[in-house]
């Protein structure tokens, strides 16, 4: 089986070394460089991979990765997309090798894209960018996505094992991502992924009234029907009512988000902290109860760390502490201590509780 490494990259010499050699697995590791002004080429061909350079203008994440997939040679079997500033754990090519049969045409993986201060994980979801050399392309100018061009249907194998780590430059600046989404949308208007996208993407730079009408809009798309991500544009429809010092309707479109996806965590904790805001104790009890009802955790973008950390068990405690209930919250107050043991802050209340319930 001929395995190769795929990526595409700009002025990311601090992360070459690293890269290549969680990638050293690969028979071969391609790369296009879109226009760096620094090491990046000279110390990723000193490492032994295949480098080409190619300016992309306008620039557009498909394009690129497209021009980038032309590389690999056409007698690949399987080939790896990363970007420069993730970590393949050791031992990926064996799982490949392993779980990689016949017809096998795309290959989904675990990806950590965030972790905590103290090291451990935030965001983990599925990730999908191993496939076959043929049959695919990528669509869309940011957020881009592989599209199955083959006879029949995608099949698909779980890679158990595969472990993919991000740690990004957060240096870098994420300006370019607004005017792609817009463009994607203006491109394929009804492309319900990217119109959420945007949306979120509106809620980001405070622009709370055209997130909700684009929220709103993905809403009314007949192809939004993943309720997980439905949930999610109602949640920042939420906040961005919050964020307009509207409460009442923010926490009806909570409320919505929950009746939506009734098995997530997010809706109750952000409904939750809503409560927080209005010192609504009851309210604050009342959705952490439910919240912790939860006990499985999606491996979906749309998880929410502060879901699964110490957060709801923060928010128990306060919450019972207000509300006289000076042993449950020291319990919620132990288990948030539990999920952070070096935050000073959920130190301090639980001392501040065992004080209060002596």
């Amino acid at each position: 089986m001929k395995i190769c490494v795929y990526a595409i990259c700009k002025d990311e010499a601090q992360f070459v070394s690293r890269w290549v050699d969680s990638m050293s697995e690969a028979d071969e590791i391609y790369v296009l460089d879109t226009g760096s002004t620094d090491q990046t080429v000279a110390l990723l061909k000193e490492r032994g991979v295949i480098v080409e350079q190619k300016v992309i203008t306008p620039w557009r994440f498909d394009v690129a990765r497209n021009e980038s997939l032309k590389l690999v040679p056409e007698d690949c079997d399987v080939c790896v997309c990363t970007d420069l500033d993730e970590v393949l754990e050791p031992g990926w090519r064996q799982v490949i090798e392993k779980l990689w049969k016949k017809g096998v045409t795309r290959g989904h993986y675990r990806y950590t894209w965030s972790f905590n201060e103290d090291g451990t994980e935030g965001s983990v979801f599925d990730y999908d960018k191993i496939h076959t050399r043929h049959h695919y392309r990528w669509t869309h100018p940011v957020h881009e996505v592989l599209e199955y061009l083959g006879e029949g249907m995608e099949r698909v194998v779980y890679l158990t094992g595969i472990q993919l780590n991000h740690y990004p430059d957060r240096t870098k600046s994420r300006g370019q991502y607004l005017p792609l989404l817009e463009l994607s949308v203006k491109e394929n208007p009804n492309d319900d992924r990217n119109v959420h996208y945007l949306g979120r993407e509106y809620f980001y730079y405070n622009r709370y009234d055209e997130a909700i009408t684009t929220l709103k809009r993905h809403l009314s798309l007949p192809t939004a029907t993943w309720d997980a991500e439905r949930a999610a544009s109602m949640r920042y429809i939420a906040k961005s009512y919050a964020a307009l010092k509207e409460p009442e309707m923010a926490k009806t479109w909570f409320f919505k988000a929950i009746k939506e996806a009734p098995y997530l965590r997010e809706g109750y904790i952000q409904l939750a902290l809503q409560f927080y805001k209005e010192s609504d104790w009851f309210g604050v009890a009342y959705a952490v109860e439910n919240a912790l009802k939860i006990k499985e955790r999606p491996l979906s973008y749309i998880t929410d760390p502060s879901s699964w950390d110490a957060t709801p068990y923060d928010l128990g405690a306060i919450s019972q502490y207000y509300l006289g209930n000076y042993e449950q919250a020291l319990i919620y107050a132990q288990l948030a201590l539990n999920c952070a043991p070096q935050n000073k802050r959920l130190k301090s209340n639980y001392e501040l509780i065992a004080k209060a319930l002596k």
